[in-house]
């Protein structure tokens, strides 16, 4: 059976997990692990990403994020290569480092965002990687010891989920401790590490009762969530998909979108293509960028190469372009 694509909309809440090939080692050592954490901060920032929960263990990791100016496979993929292709040249190994694909599991926020957060920051507790609540606050290489202040790392979004623990960052400390204390007695908890209608539901026995009331369900293994947040989901997921079709049916592609831009900034096409930092020369380029990436769906590292510009300005200019074309009240692409 085919597998499904993945879903992603801005905004969107996912929970990720990656898998060293064959459960080998993706991290030997501490510089290894630094490495990550490097490119991860990097990455989140550039793409307006935010960090909730992270936890690095020996041959596996996890992470809870809010995807921002670009698709969470964006990042991932950013991600995910340039760390294998640095880990191999400093390891003096060949061939692949991570499973195929990551999982990657879109999620409600409501009741799961806590849920997850606590899920993710116990793991190295239930992998004995640390021995204790107390060690696992000093741990360096999950959220838990970021949440707790204990080291620094600017690109995790701690005020969000402290926030949802009490107003004085004491107080709200002291109340998510005790969220994840009572956490550890739950165990592996495997619901949360998927989607489903029988992980969204809690198990088999909600799943039985609420078919014996004849309520409607609907699930998908891509999604952690109710019924009719699936439905809201999958509904949104195929307009965008459909529209994307429409439009290249409609024979838009970049060339198209170029010589639209061209003419509601009243330019020739060359200079929509030119590199410059001129006001309209950056306009041009961001509305290219917003309605190619989001409408048509061009990659941004093809957009990239086009341009002659790296992907990271690329995301740039698609936020730029989406808030200019929405101050302008420009039509949508069709």
């Amino acid at each position: 059976m085919p597998r499904k694509s993945r879903i992603d909309a801005p905004g969107a809440v996912h929970h990720i997990i990656v898998r060293g090939i064959d459960r080998g080692l993706i991290f030997r050592d501490e510089e290894d692990r630094n490495r990550l954490l490097e490119r991860l901060g990097r990455l989140v920032v550039e793409t307006d990403t935010a960090c909730y929960a992270w936890a690095l263990l020996p041959n596996h990791f996890h992470l809870l994020l809010r995807s921002g100016s670009v698709p969470v496979s964006g990042l991932m993929r950013r991600l995910l290569t340039g760390y294998a292709v640095g880990f191999n040249r400093r390891h003096r190994r060949w061939g692949h480092l991570f499973q195929n694909r990551y999982k990657s599991i879109l999620c409600q926020e409501e009741p799961y965002l806590l849920e997850l957060v606590r899920y993710i920051h116990l793991n190295p507790l239930r992998a004995r990687v640390v021995a204790d609540l107390e060690a696992l606050g000093n741990y360096r290489y999950a959220g838990h010891s970021v949440l707790m202040g204990r080291q620094e790392a600017g690109w995790q979004d701690t005020d969000s989920i402290l926030s949802r623990f009490g107003g004085r960052r004491s107080m709200a400390r002291r109340g998510y401790r005790e969220f994840l204390r009572k956490g550890i007695e739950l165990g592996r908890r495997p619901e949360l590490t998927g989607g489903g209608l029988i992980r969204s539901l809690g198990g088999w026995d909600e799943v039985k009762a609420q078919r014996r009331q004849r309520a409607a369900m609907k699930g998908d293994e891509r999604i952690l969530g109710d019924s009719a947040y699936v439905d809201k989901v999958l509904r949104a997921a195929n307009e965008r998909l459909q529209s994307k079709y429409q439009l290249k049916a409609l024979g838009l592609d970049m060339d198209r979108v170029a010589e639209r831009v061209a003419g509601l900034l009243g330019l020739p096409v060359e200079a929509v293509w030119a590199a410059g930092k001129q006001r309209q020369t950056v306009e041009a380029r961001s509305l290219l960028c917003y309605w190619s990436v989001r409408h048509l769906g061009v990659s941004m590292f093809s957009l990239a190469r086009r341009l002659g510009i790296s992907p990271t300005s690329v995301s740039r200019s698609v936020v730029r372009g989406e808030g200019l074309a929405k101050q302008r009240e420009y039509p949508p692409l069709g």
